[in-house]
């Protein structure tokens, strides 16, 4: 699903990644570990092609990323990507509803054919009581679900998840981790989840430490 060979990307002097290999099969979970400063989440923003590595080669479910141009870039990554972040990133302004069928929205489709698919979801997330609150009156477990449902809405090949768990207490950081799992389960999605939570690292299929820009 995952091809990343020899990825280097430098900001100024500082090397950050320096010839990052990753391999990862369809349906798997792996999680990615490491101090601050080693490089996860940079490697995490290339391989959902938010940053153009310097040097090395990606594909995608056999697509070969470095020779698309950045429009097709962005429409292969609203297709095929879904995006689970620390800090959720839900439009304010926007109900949990629309926020989940924006990236439908984004790709060109109406608002009434978006609905039934973010319902769906909300459902599967038990949000759907909560689809019309805006994220100021969720909690911080709710917000994420909501983000998760998002991250789904276009039934990505894969999921890349930064910290996922990282703004959440203890019960809630369980249950968003045994979601990926179950999510993977039912839906066969790929994840590659950044983590400073040791238990949700170690429940992944493999668990890879980054140190000093390398794996």
């Amino acid at each position: 699903m995952i091809q990343a060979t020899g990825i280097r990307k430098k900001y100024g002097d500082l090397e950050v990644l320096k010839g990052v290999d990753l391999h990862v099969t369809k349906g798997e979970v792996v999680s990615i570990v490491g101090a601050s400063g080693a490089g996860k989440t940079t490697l995490l923003q290339i391989l959902g092609t938010l940053e153009r590595a310097d040097s090395g080669t990606l594909s995608i479910n056999g697509t070969e990323l470095r020779s698309l141009s950045s429009r097709a870039l962005s429409a292969f990554r609203n297709r095929h990507i879904g995006f689970v972040f620390q800090f959720h990133h839900l439009l304010p302004e926007f109900t949990a509803m629309e926020n989940v069928m924006m990236p439908g929205l984004i790709a060109g489709r109406s608002m009434s054919d978006c609905e039934p698919r973010a319902k769906q979801l909300l459902e599967r997330l038990s949000m759907l009581p909560r689809a019309e609150h805006k994220p100021g009156q969720l909690s911080g477990g709710e917000q994420q679900r909501v983000a998760v449902a998002r991250a789904l809405f276009n039934s990505p090949s894969i999921v890349l998840a930064d910290e996922p768990s990282g703004n959440l207490d203890s019960a809630h950081a369980r249950e968003l981790h045994q979601l990926f799992f179950d999510l993977r389960k039912e839906l066969g999605q790929t994840f590659v989840i950044v983590t400073h939570n040791e238990e949700l690292a170690d429940m992944a299929d493999r668990k890879l430490t980054m140190r000093d820009g390398v794996i």
